[in-house]
């Protein structure tokens, strides 16, 4: 089969993996938003979530040894694609207008990159000196994403991205390098970076937890937007990977750039306004009536109960 089919069809699976386990870390972030992580990490369902993730890792590792960080990095839309209408459908309503129309620009804008995309199966590596200076810059950038201040939501799902690109970048370095036949399995290079491709994996996946907390639509097409930006930057910049076409691909690629990001937009307006992740404040309880006269029978009873809004059952996913 050929090399680059073979990345293809992994990458497939393993976005499909990815989406399974976002709609889970959200679900739990919608449930316990005042929890903290710790609390997340005795949950089983969170440790499912992790295992999804893990499970979709190991599939885009092996891809990466197929494909080129061009190739297989914008595949991960596919995530959005099927994330979207899953979270929908297990909170129990429609995909709005304006959800498709963001996933739809997203997608197309991904899939203009993934055009300008070639190269064979990868065979460079990064440095040791070159994935250190990398993962200065990449961990000084989350660092100012992370901090405290407005939309929290998407400047860590920002952070996640490009923590999970830079980490795809680096794992491919990994695979490469461990896998070629001219030299030992576990070099000082392989190692040093393995432990750097565990930080910032494990970094990626808590940032995309908490950003989950305002809804899954936006901070997901975030993550799905900067994960192969970051990873193409490093491997056009370091790795020789190039865009096809020359100058018109470059326009093509800013054009798809330009698109995706519009999604983006799309998806970040679709959450109404006082669900940005904030838990809904349950009502109180109706005084039960006593005594006789008007007001008092069973009729003025379930009225006064119906006055008072149900609150969502345990689960439920915050609307985008």
């Amino acid at each position: 089969m050929n090399a680059a089919l073979v990345a293809v069809l992994l990458s497939l699976v393993s976005a499909c993996a990815y989406a399974g386990a976002a709609v889970a870390q959200e679900r739990l972030a919608s449930r316990g938003s005042g929890a903290g992580t710790l609390r997340l990490l005795a949950t089983g369902a969170w440790w499912w979530s992790v295992a999804l993730n893990a499970s979709a890792a190991l599939l885009h590792v092996v891809a990466l040894k197929y494909g080129p960080l061009t190739v297989v990095q914008p595949l991960g839309a596919l995530t959005l694609v099927a994330a979207v209408p899953l979270g929908a459908r297990l909170a129990g309503r429609r995909v709005s207008a304006v959800e498709w129309r963001g996933t739809g620009l997203t997608l197309l804008g991904l899939g203009a990159l993934l055009l300008t995309a070639s190269g064979p199966a990868p065979d460079d590596v990064l440095s040791v000196p070159e994935a250190l200076a990398v993962s200065g810059a990449t961990a000084a950038l989350i660092g100012m994403l992370s901090w405290p201040g407005a939309r929290p939501g998407l400047r860590h799902a920002t952070a996640s991205g490009i923590a999970s690109g830079v980490a795809s970048a680096l794992t491919q370095t990994v695979t490469v390098a461990a896998t070629d036949q001219t030299g030992p399995l576990l070099t000082a290079q392989v190692v040093g970076v393995a432990v750097l491709v565990a930080a910032f994996a494990g970094g990626g996946l808590l940032l995309s937890q908490t950003a989950y907390r305002g809804g899954l639509g936006a901070p997901l097409a975030v993550v799905t937007l900067a994960n192969p930006v970051a990873a193409a930057v490093i491997g056009l910049s370091l790795l020789g990977e190039q865009l096809r076409g020359g100058p018109g691909g470059i326009a093509l690629a800013l054009t798809g750039a330009a698109l995706a990001a519009g999604g983006v937009v799309q998806l970040s307006r679709a959450a109404p306004a006082g669900s940005a992740g904030a838990p809904p404040v349950a009502a109180a309880p109706a005084p039960e009536p006593t005594g006789t006269g008007p007001g008092t029978g069973p009729e003025a009873r379930a009225a006064a109960g119906a006055l008072v809004p149900r609150q969502p059952g345990p689960g439920r996913l915050t609307r985008l």
